[in-house]
């Protein structure tokens, strides 16, 4: 048996045992046609969570979920042409981080963190600008557990036919999503988070006549070339580097049990009922959240810190983690921590954390109702 833990942070999530011990497989040179078809099978499966396969492909690539983020707006964005970026918390200013350090006209269209994207001002930046070609944001903002209106934002992006890539990081295989419906030409995410499988894996799921689009475009990137990477995979049934052999087949067995848990309506099923435990605990324990009145992922939630000379973060945490739980500082200029309830947890996963969380509290002397 593996030693368990209960990992509230948002992502790596906590992973099955089955998904574990799928690693163990034979030696195997990634060059091979049996790992190719494993790869064609992961690809397939991934693009069938969130779009038809007639439409999208899906093009892997070895690394962390903000490797596909730069595959795209590194891959995507004309030469000459500008980059807008909806931003409303960490994840909103990584894509703008990514963009400039390529040198890519970008343009901030910011609110508070934590607040809904405002899509008057959105809309008349399209009007007043044709050179914004590109719009990119991020559906889970787990800086704060905001959801954002990914399918309200690419109504407005296809009525000014412009492209829509979307960071769905945190999100894909955790939060219902359509990407045909929402209008999304480039999604990215990771094997680590909710499909629920180990770290080392990206992907960007692809509108098909997208990626042919950016064919002749000049290349950016070299590893990250999204096109390249797609055109590769299509002639050689490979990946054009070495590819991270293990952590797939760590994802094709949690890509095989999403789907034998009932896809993404019970999994989204049991985030929420997750989610709704840990915040009724937390509010009873005394702890308040940020922002509840805004559109929730229910995978995420951020608290704010108790107003009491007993707190500590760092000592909460290493109590909590010295009996199993795993929880995440905050991310704004607010003193907040947040928990996640992502991953192969349980309600009854959730409540074993309120416990300990309440055994911490007395540990502290932290009275906080």
């Amino acid at each position: 048996m593996i030693k368990r833990k209960i990992l509230l942070n948002p992502g790596p999530a906590t992973t099955t045992d089955t998904v574990k011990q799928a690693q163990i497989v034979p030696d195997i040179c990634p060059r091979e046609k049996e790992f190719g078809d494993l790869m064609e099978s992961v690809s397939k499966d991934l693009v069938r969570i969130v779009a038809r396969e007639t439409k999208y492909e899906a093009v892997l690539f070895g690394g962390s979920g903000t490797a596909g983020i730069e595959a795209i707006v590194s891959s995507v964005v004309p030469h000459g042409k500008k980059l807008l970026v909806l931003v409303n918390g960490a994840y909103g200013e990584r894509m703008m981080k990514i963009a400039q350090a390529y040198g890519i006209p970008s343009i901030k269209n910011c609110v508070d963190w934590g607040s809904e994207t405002d899509l008057s001002a959105l809309e008349k930046e399209l009007e007043a600008d044709s050179d914004i070609a590109t719009v990119g944001m991020v559906h889970h903002e787990t800086t704060t557990g905001i959801l954002n209106s990914v399918e309200e934002v690419g109504r407005l992006v296809k009525k000014y036919n412009r492209v829509f890539i979307v960071d769905a990081v945190s999100s894909f295989a955790g939060v219902p999503l359509n990407a045909e419906n929402a209008g999304i030409d480039f999604l990215a995410s990771t094997s680590n988070k909710c499909i629920q499988g180990m770290p080392g894996i990206t992907f960007v799921i692809a509108k098909k006549e997208g990626l042919e689009k950016i064919r002749e475009f000049p290349k950016r990137n070299f590893y990250l070339s999204l096109y390249e990477q797609y055109r590769y995979f299509k002639e050689k049934h490979q990946m054009r580097f070495t590819a991270p052999v293990q952590t797939l087949y760590a994802l094709r067995q949690a890509i095989d049990e999403f789907f034998e848990e009932g896809g993404i309506e019970a999994r989204y099923k049991r985030y929420k009922e997750n989610w709704q435990v840990l915040v009724n605990g937390m509010k009873n324990l005394g702890f308040r959240r940020f922002k509840p009145e805004v559109p929730q992922s229910h995978i995420l939630t951020t608290f704010y810190e108790p107003e009491n000379p007993n707190y500590d973060f760092e000592r909460m945490h290493d109590l909590l983690y010295e009996k199993g739980f795993t929880i995440y500082p905050g991310k704004i200029k607010e003193k907040t921590f947040r928990l996640a309830n992502m991953g192969a947890i349980n309600s009854e996963d959730i409540k074993s954390f309120l416990d300990a969380m309440n055994q911490v509290l007395e540990e502290m002397s932290l009275k906080l109702k």
